[in-house]
């Protein structure tokens, strides 16, 4: 009986101590995205949440190490945010053709849980932006968010700036963007969204999803049938326009770029790893990184 006790008493404390610790591992290791308090959106207890925002990177299904990159850069800025603002990120493409990529983006979905998969042929300008909104009520559910982005794997997005800026922008009837052409070709009155990246009020997104005057009109350079459709059903009456702080990034013969400065929202055509390094090092991105005998930084 004595012999028993000890083991008993072990017993006892394992059921009172970690009655969750399967739970917890369970949480641990889901996929599920979290918010900056390291929690589900839904799990925020004690908190009133400002905003909810979903920001879907239109990219490849190829693009592994693309989507690795952003995810570790959007991820890193999570905590730098108010919990009461919560920022979801998902990559979205068309359907996998190849058996492939078909394999190796399923082991991404079951790790992450962050790829969206639309049913549309891939394609760029022929309306894979209208097919990415136009699922977003269904995908999400009724309300899910206060905002939607649209963007794409060459645009670096600062979540705490976007964050503040937002903070004062309106909930409805919402274009939050680049406003005015950039393009040194076009005259400056043939005003459009700039797809360098944008935001929508959920009011909006539903209305993209349910308008048939837009069914059909899905093909053409996303920011000007992006204008088309607003026109077509009189939205978007409130414009926010981001410029200066939302530009390209610093190349001869670009209206759009200018040198990178401390008060950035975005940054555009980020097209090449040197690119995403140069604008990464300017804003301290590795500056919290603990001294280690592994891995120098410099």
């Amino acid at each position: 009986m004595l012999l028993l006790l000890p083991f008993g008493l072990l017993v006892a404390v394992i059921l009172v101590v970690y009655p969750n610790e399967l739970a917890l591992q369970s949480l641990m290791s889901s996929p599920t995205c979290q918010n900056n308090a390291g929690l589900t959106a839904t799990d925020v207890v004690g908190v009133a949440v400002d905003f909810r925002l979903l920001i879907g990177v239109l990219t490849l299904p190829g693009l592994y190490e693309r989507r690795n990159l952003i995810r570790t850069v959007y991820a890193l800025q999570q905590p730098s945010l108010p919990a009461s603002r919560i920022v979801d990120v998902r990559f979205i493409f068309c359907r996998v053709a190849s058996e492939e990529e078909r394999v190796l983006v399923a082991l991404e979905a079951m790790r992450y849980g962050d790829v969206v998969e639309l049913d549309c042929t891939e394609n760029m300008d022929n309306g894979k932006t209208y097919s990415y909104l136009s699922s977003v009520p269904a995908l999400f559910g009724a309300s899910a968010y206060d905002f939607v982005m649209k963007t794409d794997d060459d645009t670096f997005f600062r979540l705490p700036r976007l964050a503040e800026s937002l903070g004062s922008a309106p909930r409805e009837d919402l274009y939050y963007g680049c406003r005015v052409s950039c393009d040194m070709r076009r005259a400056a009155k043939d005003e459009y969204m700039s797809g360098m990246g944008y935001v929508l009020s959920w009011d909006l997104v539903e209305w993209i999803a349910a308008a048939e005057v837009i069914r059909n009109r899905t093909a053409g350079p996303e920011d000007w049938t992006l204008r088309k459709w607003f026109g077509l059903g009189g939205k978007a009456k409130n414009w926010v326009d981001a410029k200066p702080a939302m530009y390209d990034f610093p190349q001869p013969r670009d209206a759009c770029a200018h040198q990178l400065v401390p008060d950035t929202i975005a940054v555009h055509k980020l097209k090449d790893n040197e690119r995403w390094s140069t604008t990464l090092k300017f804003f301290n991105f590795t500056a919290g990184l603990q001294p280690s005998k592994f891995f120098r930084n410099v």
